[in-house]
């Protein structure tokens, strides 16, 4: 139960900051998306997923595997061995974040022709120093996360997000004046500007640990020193993988970009003005607001690496099966309703949050499944990872990629369904990718996860949630007119209904109220 607790903990943390980060993430996006519009978007989000592309080949998998590598040897005591992992992932993800950075920053002119988006140079230029500021960051990070200890990445996290926020918009409202495409350059400066504040705060909190750190070292009494060349060719061979995989889901992204700027523009069916505006709008609104619940599945995996990684070294398999079935039901018992609640208030969401672009709400409705299969993927990951299998993820992200592009060809080559095909080939590639995760976890502890409670329970308490805030809202909408008023109304009501109705069906145990804040108050209330 200690073990657990202290899992759940250190998820509860990450969730929480990621969730700020997100939702600062989205309030900053209401005011850029003002000022450059979904053209605008559609541009930054072209020069974004090039620099996200870079940022996973030079430092994705560190994390995970830095987390990994630490936790185990520091279940075994090696304290020494555990500081070395980080001392050598720093100048390996110091070196290839260097040179990542240099070749986005000297080749964006050839990157922004390639990906079919000329206008998205300026932002890919300002971008590139990034890629070797987060790359070092995420070694920090990772060696927190493997020492069970997720409150510095939540806080550098936080405070990288707030002035990535200010300084985004800052300097778009100045650019912008001269065009869009500075404007949307101007939108990725306060991205730079937020990851070097935060690796500032990240490593002002390892120098204030450090003196416990090496004392832990000196206490160390392991015999098992381990060499540089020992560690590095370990972090390579857990880390590649990662990136793989990770790189994969990415491609996939640019693929979305280059596909539907060229099959939109095909025959004359849409202008360039036309595609960057759906594409803004897949970027801007769907992309956005569908992976804010996933973040929760995002902390829940990040967690679990180190935490499954102690278990299994250890050889204690209850643990491992018993953080699987949590990892598993707490995730969706989030990201289920996320998904139901956005597909059946997707137009109103959008009127709400965007008055002035309020297009899209069709690719919210359809695509909200994708949160689910999202989140199944992300979640299976970290397990995955965890326990040691870091090629199997790589391969089902491949599986779903195969799935995506020729779906992507047919369905946004269709003047009917242009952009809304992208949505769809996603769904099918985030549903290929967690099935594959799925039944080779099955495969990989000899067991099935507990489908029932992490399934079955939160969709049938989501779908009664459903049907009431759909009912609910046209009701109280005849009533009062106010958009604002009924979404926000049936979102309150839905959750309380949700979480009743999942509470009578078991789907949430007390054993977990007791982990939550107010746990043993929520308990006697849903007991009378």
């Amino acid at each position: 139960m200690a073990e657990k607790n202290s899992f759940v903990r250190q998820a509860a943390i990450l969730a929480i900051s990621s969730l700020l980060v997100r939702f600062i993430g989205f309030l900053y996006r209401l005011p850029l998306t003002k000022l450059i519009g979904d053209e605008g978007n559609g541009i930054y989000s072209a020069g974004y997923y090039l620099y996200t592309f870079f940022l996973i080949m030079s430092s994705a998998g560190l994390p995970a595997a830095i987390s990994k590598m630490v936790s185990e040897r520091i279940a075994k005591h090696e304290y020494k061995n555990a500081h070395l992992v980080f001392k050598v992932s720093l100048i390996i993800a110091a070196t290839v974040g260097f040179f990542a950075s240099l070749l986005i920053g000297f080749g964006a002119r050839q990157f922004s022709n390639m990906i079919g988006s000329p206008k998205s140079f300026y932002a890919i230029v300002t971008l590139s120093p990034t890629v070797f500021i987060v790359a070092i960051a995420a070694v920090f990070r990772g060696y927190f996360q493997g020492l069970k200890n997720t409150v510095p990445t939540a806080i550098s996290q936080v405070i990288e997000q707030i002035f990535n926020a200010f300084f985004s918009v800052l300097m778009a409202f100045i650019l912008v004046k001269k065009s869009v495409e500075l404007g949307a350059a101007g939108g990725t400066v306060g991205t730079g500007i937020g990851a070097f504040v935060g690796l500032i705060v990240i490593v002002l909190i390892y120098y204030l640990q450090r003196q416990n750190i090496l004392m832990d070292c000196q206490s160390d009494l392991s015999n098992g020193d381990e060499s540089v060349k020992k560690i590095s060719f370990e972090l390579i061979k857990t880390a590649v993988p990662i990136i793989i995989g990770t790189a994969i889901f990415s491609v996939t992204n640019l693929i979305d970009m280059k596909m539907v700027m060229t099959c939109l523009t095909a025959n004359g069916n849409f202008t360039e003005h036309e595609a960057d505006i759906l594409y803004g709008q897949l970027t801007g609104k769907y992309v956005v607001l569908t992976t804010l619940p996933v973040s929760i599945a995002t902390s829940v995996a990040t967690a679990i690496v180190p935490n499954i990684a102690e278990s299994f070294v250890l050889k204690n398999m209850d643990a491992v099966k018993n953080k699987i079935d949590t990892a598993l039901r707490l995730t969706m018992i989030l990201s289920i309703p996320a998904a139901v609640g956005i597909g059946v208030l997707g137009h109103q969401i959008l009127l709400l949050l965007f008055p002035s672009y309020p297009g899209g709400g069709n690719l919210l409705i359809v695509g909200s499944i994708s949160i689910i299969f999202l989140a199944l993927a992300q979640v299976s990951t970290g397990i995955l990872q965890g326990i040691g299998r870091v090629k199997t993820p790589a391969i089902a992200a491949f599986f779903g990629a195969l799935a995506k592009i020729p779906l992507n060809y047919v369905l946004i080559s269709n003047p009917r369904i242009n952009v809304l095909g992208a949505v769809i080939s996603t769904i099918a590639c985030y549903f290929v990718a967690s099935l594959i995760d799925l039944a080779m976890l099955t495969h990989a502890i000899k067991t099935l996860p507990d489908i029932i409670g992490a399934l079955v329970k939160p969709l049938a308490a989501s779908m009664i949630m459903g049907l009431s805030c759909y009912f609910g809202y046209n009701l109280i909408y005849s009533l009062t007119h106010s958009n604002t008023f009924a979404l926000l109304f049936v979102m309150f009501v839905g959750i309380i209904i949700y979480f009743f109705v999942l509470y009578f069906m078991k789907g949430i145990r007390q054993e977990d109220l007791k982990l939550m804040p107010m746990g043993k108050k929520i308990i006697s209330i849903l007991s009378k």
